[in-house]
């Protein structure tokens, strides 16, 4: 149990952790039934060490999880902490505005992605429950290995393995609440944990638990709004519940048969619309929301068979099945934050009730992989090369039952093959292939008549206008594309390795999105008096309008390694497109223009005795687009992508005889002036720094924890998303 008090965006939290029920006595907790790999699967899909891998490569322990569980049950939160490319975090049950060094993050459970490529929406990585994850597997710069989607980096959640031996029950509780408003402001939230195995069958590791959120309050003791972000959700008024469940059995020592549920459920009742008018957004406490509660519904399902000793070597075959499905909040026009919605036919409240939207995704794929020991051809050679056969359907449905775009089916079908191949005792290099060829089938529909603005120079600053319904026909389109990836470490000194890698991934452009806009421009517009002018029968074709996909081209070198009481890494990217995914926040229009991100990543740690540890974490990245396709990049790329330039993270733990624990950490994020197009626009970001003061003490099998949270300055919600 514990104690937590927020300065300004303060809570107080009572957190049990660690409390065994039944099983081995305290200190005789069996090992796992499966070893922990050496190094993250997502770099490589097999097994390899460090060392291996010329990318930069993170892994964040159970040990961090459950430290950073005492401050925060949100992911984003913790990979801002620890990992030096993730943006700051918006505080939501979404992600919308954070990214990973500028680009997309492809979200694994358990090595099954759980993203949605084919309508991109953010609302996934903040509602993994933080108390089923064993570790956190984090690969920097763009990859092809899980398909679409990686352009950044790849994050793998790895849940709770089973135990050995009779069930081990872990509970964990706390109440957080803001110090703007102890009352209004309580979050409670419980999970539990029990894992084992049955004698000679089945381990299991069972995860369950509950969050609940009442009103939520920034740095300045303001309530914020229930939807800062336009349509994602926000941090308040929600219930949130997760299920997670692995079994397995191991048919023999080298083959093992293994299934895995995650189950998200989620509800969000806001009570107000949100005004955007000002500098950030808020509350509109004149307006009650008429909508429909935000809610969530996802669930992934997993099979895998692994067999250490085939003629091929190391095999993994996986199949998946991922059953989405998002309701988003109801939004109304609003100049510019909201200038594109389903129209009323009444020009003084043009907003229709059928201006919410719930998106319906279904994915299963099949992914095989084998690891070939080719050592009679070179001591240390090995081979990693597979398939993969993945389908998708994805479509999203106003309020009225009508799509709001073209329905979407993709199949994708693809070869990898990966070579690893040592050179002397110090060089390995690394280089692979991968081809992916993309069936897309777009159904034709009908877009609803929209109500839209844009800028113009009168009283208002905007026009409106009406965009009749229009048809959209679809048809049938394909895509293929080859990526690769090539490097190198070098054991520059005994613990110490120089790395260097390219490697490219690709993702489409938000066809759904896309589509949604189809015929914004004035050349299928009508005046609000006239909202039928376009002649009977006025249709656009897919074809016109589909946007390219991206390719990404990540370059990464750095220095890592240990030596004596300190460790970490040290290392530079450069990461390139020629065909972007930029949308304009003003005309809501895909700009697809050459964009370059560079940056510079540091993490250290100290042990300085076996009671006191130091770490930092250090990051610093920029980008620039070219604005009007001349070739030259002028303009940075807005907010949304690159939200805070440089931030930092200190921290420092103690560990006194007695088994009681004190940590202290200081986070701070830059702010950001950047003009994003050629006529100066810039949203101002105000920087942030956090400090954060922890004692913990081991408590009847458990932790009790007193912790205090202050916030120095905070940048203003809404600036993070226009």
């Amino acid at each position: 149990m514990g104690l937590r008090v927020m300065r300004n965006v303060g809570l107080v939290a009572i957190l049990s952790a660690g409390t065994i029920l039944a099983g081995p006595a305290r200190g005789q907790i069996a090992a796992p039934t499966v070893a922990l790999d050496e190094i993250s699967v997502t770099a490589t899909r097999a097994p390899r060490r460090l060392e291996d891998v010329p990318q930069s490569v993170q892994v964040v322990d159970r040990d961090q999880i459950r430290q950073q569980l005492a401050l925060t049950s949100s992911p984003s939160a913790v990979l801002s902490k620890l990992v030096p490319g993730f943006s700051a975090p918006n505080g939501t049950i979404s992600s919308a505005s954070e990214s990973f060094r500028g680009r997309n993050l492809l979200v694994l459970i358990d090595g099954v992605p759980v993203n949605t490529p084919l309508r991109d929406v953010s609302r996934i990585l903040n509602l993994i429950d933080l108390n089923s994850v064993e570790r956190i597997e984090v690969v920097a710069g763009a990859s092809s290995l899980y398909s679409a989607g990686a352009t950044g980096g790849t994050v793998n959640f790895i849940t709770r393995r089973p135990t050995d031996g009779k069930p081990i029950v872990t509970v964990n509780t706390a109440l957080r609440t803001f110090t703007a408003d102890p009352v209004h402001g309580l979050a409670p939230e419980t999970s539990i944990s029990v894992t084992g195995k049955v004698p000679d069958g089945v381990d299991y590791a069972f995860t369950g638990s509950g969050r609940f959120a009442a009103r939520s309050y920034d740095g300045k003791g303001r309530e914020m709004p229930s939807d800062g972000q336009l349509g994602q959700g926000g941090g308040d008024r929600f219930q949130l519940g997760n299920i997670n469940l692995r079994l397995g059995h191991d048919l023999d020592l080298g083959k093992r048969l293994e299934f895995g549920l995650t189950q998200i459920l989620l509800n969000q009742d806001p009570r107000y619309l949100t005004d955007y008018s000002g500098s950030y957004a808020r509350p509109n406490y004149a307006r009650s929301y008429p909508g429909l509660p935000v809610a969530e519904d996802t669930r992934s399902l997993y099979l895998r068979y692994t067999d250490r000793d085939t003629p091929l070597g190391s095999l993994s075959l996986l199949g998946f099945f991922n059953d989405i499905n998002k309701r988003f909040n109801y939004t109304e026009f609003a100049y510019p934050a909201n200038p594109f919605v389903t129209y009323s036919f009444t020009p003084a409240a043009p907003t229709s009730p059928a201006n919410q939207s719930a998106l319906a995704t279904e994915r299963g794929g099949i992914n095989l992989t084998l690891d070939t020991d080719l050592s009679v051809l070179l001591p240390g050679m090995k081979l990693t090369w597979g398939t993969d056969v993945i389908s998708e359907s994805t479509r999203q449905r106003s309020r009225d039952g009508a799509d709001v775009f073209t329905p979407l089916q993709q199949n994708s079908y693809a070869g990898f093959a990966l070579l690893q191949l040592p050179v002397g005792e110090r060089l390995t290099l690394r280089a692979g292939l991968r081809y992916e060829h993309f069936d897309l089938d777009v159904a034709g529909y009908t877009r609803p008549t929209t109500f839209a603005a844009t800028a113009a120079r009168n009283a208002l600053g905007y026009s409106t206008f009406v965009l009749p319904a229009l048809a959209v026909t679809g048809g049938r389109f394909a895509y293929a594309a080859p990526t690769f990836n090539a490097g190198a470490t070098f054991n520059l000194l005994p613990g110490i390795d120089l790395y260097g890698g390219f490697s490219q991934g690709y993702a489409l452009a938000d066809i759904g999105a896309f589509t949604r806009r189809a015929g914004l421009s004035l050349a299928y517009a009508c005046p609000v008096t006239r909202p039928f002018c376009l002649p009977a029968g006025t249709a656009v074709a897919y074809a016109s309008i589909a946007p390219q996909a991206q390719i990404v081209n990540s370059y990464d070198f750095g220095l890592r390694g240990r030596a004596g009481i300190f460790s970490g890494s040290l290392g530079g990217f450069v990461s390139t497109s020629d065909e972007g995914t930029t949308f304009d926040p003003l005309t809501s229009r895909l700009s697809q223009q050459k964009e370059m991100i560079y940056g510079v990543e540091f993490t250290g740690n100290a042990q300085v005795s076996e009671q006191l540890s130091l770490g930092a974490v250090l990051g610093y990245r920029e980008g620039r687009y070219d604005t009007n396709r001349d070739g030259r990049l002028d303009s940075d790329l807005p907010n949304n992508r690159i939200g805070a330039p440089f931030r930092a993270t200190l921290s420092g733990t103690y560990l006194f005889e007695n088994g009681v624990s004190f940590r202290l950490e200081g986070e701070g994020f830059s702010g950001r002036n950047a003009r994003i197009d050629l006529v100066g626009t810039r949203y101002r970001l105000k920087d942030a720094f956090t400090v954060n003061a922890a004692v913990g003490a081991p408590v009847a099998g458990g932790e009790l924890y007193a912790l205090y949270l202050e916030v120095a300055r905070w940048r203003e919600a809404s600036e993070a998303t226009w």
